[in-house]
């Protein structure tokens, strides 16, 4: 990660990958509050044609895309009237990133947002990331031409966000650990055998954040904590052990670094993306936030607590995957996110998802099908794999949960 501070342009061009989903709305927020700073290159959006038509109006994009091929006649009449360039389709998308952009928002979400945040990468922009899958699925690849090209990327989660300010406290060589918050989900209280048979409502109901749906059920499991231990041990060259979680359910501390002199250094919000993207958007400056200013005499009390890997194995698995190497990580973002679909389709219960995960890793290690992703198509080629592996598996994880 690069972390030099180079004078910030008078008028920001940027490009939104991602612009209609929960992450692209908060970005646009802050964009429609200081018009005098930024100016909208390109916008995309998986399939909502009306959203992106009616966005790339109000800011006058110079081009936008829609990774759904057949919406392109669709989005071109939308478009009627105005002087925006449109694609359709995958290349489409990477064409948008593409664009000569000062800075991208990369929020399209899976692994269909890998593409296009290297393209941004290797013209050498400053990317704020909130694809959890160019770290977790190519953490190394990624991360080797972001240097190369020398590419500024700019952690988008709360949580990377916070550990990326906290650093800025002391040296690199000088970190004795990070600590990333958790706020536990809605199954933070309750027992094994209750969390096993939550239903997908449940899982949904999340305490303090306003998310998608499958971000939201990764809450509940925790799955998206072990994928965010994934994604610091990327971002900023830590090794597992140098990797802790706790969990903290009033979401206002989002990240704390510790230091060799046993200095740590939080970072405290309320719990709303605008800040942590805010911070992304006006970097190395900061701009003016859009989020509740954050009142402590009101909140009263912060407290922690740490993890269980009993009851939330699937953080577990995380340090599991990172330990093993060789493609591990990208297996269980795949496994999971197979499961995280057959628990919404009430194929599974909440407790299989985990299983289905575990069982995916052992197996494809088993079978030699775990290396070292090199391109781009090897981390394609091991996350199709993996799905395959984890919906063969998902009969005989579903028997047992039953």
């Amino acid at each position: 990660m690069r972390n030099d501070k180079a004078a910030a342009s008078s008028v920001r061009s940027v490009t939104v990958l991602g612009a209609t989903g929960s992450i692209g709305d908060s970005t646009m927020d802050l964009l429609r509050a200081s018009p005098e700073r930024y100016r909208v290159e390109a916008l995309t959006a998986h399939s909502n044609v009306a959203a992106l038509a009616k966005l790339a109006r109000e800011f006058r994009a110079c081009f936008v895309a829609v990774a759904d091929a057949s919406k392109l006649d669709d989005l071109r009449d939308a478009l009627a009237g105005t002087d925006t360039e449109s694609g359709a389709g995958e290349s489409a998308v990477v064409e948008a990133a593409a664009r000569s952009a000062d800075w991208v928002m990369a929020a399209v979400s899976g692994a269909a947002g890998l593409k296009p945040a290297l393209a941004a990468v290797e013209r050498g922009a400053t990317i704020a990331l909130a694809n959890k899958e160019c770290l977790v699925s190519a953490g190394d690849l990624f991360m080797q031409r972001a240097a190369a090209a020398k590419a500024c990327i700019l952690p988008a989660d709360s949580e990377h966000n916070a550990l990326f300010q906290a650093l800025a406290s002391g040296n690199r060589s000088e970190l004795t650990r990070v600590i990333i918050t958790a706020s536990g989900g809605p199954f933070r209280t309750w027992a094994a055998a209750d969390i096993e048979q939550a239903t997908l409502a449940q899982a949904l109901k999340h305490p303090n954040w306003s998310m998608g749906q499958k971000i939201t059920i990764d809450s509940a499991s925790m799955m998206n904590k072990g994928l965010e231990v994934i994604e610091a041990s990327y971002l900023f060259a830590l090794s597992p052990d140098e990797i802790d979680v706790l969990v903290h359910p009033q979401s206002i501390v989002h990240g704390m670094v510790e230091f060799a002199d046993y200095s740590v250094m939080a970072q405290l919000g309320t719990p709303d993306m605008r800040t942590p993207i805010a911070h992304c958007l006006g970097w190395p400056e900061r701009i003016p936030g859009r989020a509740a200013p954050l009142d402590l005499a009101k909140i009263g009390q912060l407290t922690f607590e740490l993890p269980d890997f009993a009851r939330f194995p699937g953080l577990r698995l995380a340090y599991d995957a990172l330990r093993a190497g060789n493609g591990a990580t990208t297996i269980y973002n795949a496994a999971n996110e197979v499961a995280v679909a057959a628990f919404i389709g009430e194929k599974i219960r909440f407790g299989a998802i985990a299983g289905i995960v575990e069982a995916t890793m052992n197996a494809m290690v088993r079978d030699g099908a775990a290396r070292a992703p090199a391109s781009v198509e090897d981390v394609l080629a091991i996350d199709h794999n993996a799905r395959n592996t984890a919906a063969t598996l998902l009969p005989q994880i579903a028997l047992k949960a039953s």
